[in-house]
C-alpha cells in the first residue's frame, strides 16, 4: 500500500476504457483517492455520469489531454475466443498497438507526465512450469494475436519514453475476476452456483489470478508513486489455486457444495483436442503463475484482499 505517498492536487487523471469491467471501477476508486477523473468512453455511460466525473467521448484526445497529468489507458480489443475476422493480427495491432501508441504520442505533446499502459500476461506466455512464474524481465514470449499485439504496444510505448521523457508504466495482470466479471469466469460462477458436478477433481495445476480490487489498488498506486516511473509490473493476489482448489473456494463464497469428479488430466485433454477445445482444457490444467516480488519491494506495495473475499464480492454482485 502507498500511505507515505501523498498525491499532489490537483492531479488530473484521464481513464480510457471507463465504461468497462475495470475502467468504471478504477474511476470510482481514483475519485476516492482524491484525483479529478476524466473518463473516456465511446458510450459515455450513465453509471459514471456523477458530479465528480467528467464523462467524455472519443473525439478529441488532443484537447482533453491539455491539463492532465496522468492517462491510465485501459481501452483494448481483448482476447477474442474463436475470432472470426479474416486477420486477427491486423485487427489487433491496429487497436491494440497503433491507437495506443497514437494516445501516448498525443499525451507527451500535451505535457502529460505518466502513461500506465495496462498490458497482460499473455506477453510472457500461456503456461508456466510448475513453481517457475513469470517475472516482468522474461524474455516476451506472446503465442496468439491478442498477446503479440500488447507486446508490440509495450515495445512502442518504451521507445516513446525514451524520445519524450514521459514516465511509461507496464502492468501486466492474468485473470481478473470480481464484481461484474463476464465470458469464462461468469459461466464457473453459473456452474458451480447450479451445484452442476465438474470433472476437474484430479487436476493439480497452479495459476495466479487477480482480484479486480487489487488491480484497481495497484493502479491507483502507480499514478503517483514516486518509484513507478518506468517500470514494468506483474500482478496477482499473491495466492496461486489450482483449478479444484479455485472451484472449492468460490463454492465455499456462495455457501454451496463443490461437486469434483477426478478424471484424468491426458482424458480431459484428449476430449479437447477431440471437441476442438484443446486451448480452453490447457489453460484448466496447465501451470500459469506471475512473481509479484518486485511490485511489492518497489513499490511496497500488496495486495489489499485475499482471493477468499475477493471471490466472494464476486459471488455477492452476480447473486443481485
Amino acid at each position: 500500500m502507498r500511505d507515505e505517498v501523498t498525491p499532489r492536487k490537483p492531479t488530473w487523471v484521464l481513464v480510457t476504457g471507463a465504461s468497462g469491467f475495470l475502467g468504471q471501477t478504477l474511476s470510482r476508486r481514483l475519485r476516492v483517492d482524491g484525483y479529478l477523473v476524466t473518463a473516456l468512453s465511446r458510450h459515455a455511460p450513465t453509471v459514471l455520469a456523477e458530479p465528480w466525473v467528467q464523462v467524455q467521448r472519443y473525439e478529441d484526445n488532443a484537447t482533453l489531454l491539455a491539463g492532465q497529468d496522468c492517462v491510465v489507458h485501459l481501452a483494448a480489443r481483448v482476447h477474442v475466443m474463436n475470432d472470426a475476422v479474416l486477420d486477427p493480427l491486423a485487427e489487433f495491432r491496429a487497436a491494440n498497438v497503433d491507437l495506443t501508441l497514437l494516445l501516448a504520442q498525443q499525451a507527451a505533446q500535451a505535457g502529460v507526465r505518466r502513461f500506465i499502459f495496462i498490458s497482460s500476461v499473455k506477453v510472457n506466455g500461456e503456461e508456466t512450469a510448475a513453481d517457475r512464474p513469470f517475472t516482468a524481465e522474461d524474455t516476451p514470449r506472446p503465442k496468439d494475436p491478442y498477446g503479440v499485439s500488447k507486446m508490440e504496444a509495450e515495445q512502442a510505448l518504451r521507445s516513446l519514453a525514451v524520445q519524450t521523457g514521459m514516465e511509461v508504466i507496464i502492468i501486466r495482470p492474468p485473470l481478473v475476476y470480481g464484481p461484474g466479471v463476464r465470458a469464462n469466469f461468469e459461466a464457473l460462477i453459473r456452474v458451480v452456483a447450479k451445484g452442476i458436478p465438474l470433472p476437474l477433481g484430479a487436476i493439480q495445476n497452479k495459476r495466479s489470478l487477480v482480484a479486480l480490487d487489487n488491480l484497481v489498488d495497484l493502479i491507483a498506486c502507480c499514478v503517483d508513486h514516486p518509484k513507478a516511473g518506468g517500470q514494468t509490473f506483474m500482478v496477482s493476489d499473491g495466492e496461486d489455486l489450482s483449478t479444484p482448489g479455485l472451484i472449492r473456494r468460490m463454492a465455499q463464497a456462495m455457501d454451496r457444495p463443490a461437486r469434483l469428479i477426478d478424471m484424468p488430466v491426458w482424458f480431459l485433454l484428449l476430449l479437447g483436442k477431440l471437441t476442438g477445445k484443446s486451448g480452453a482444457v490447457q489453460r484448466l490444467c496447465g501451470n500459469l503463475q506471475v512473481d509479484i516480488s518486485k511490485t511489492k519491494a518497489v513499490l511496497d506495495w500488496k495486495p489489499p484482499i485475499g482471493v477468499d473475499e475477493g471471490l466472494r464480492r464476486a459471488a455477492a454482485q452476480w447473486r443481485k
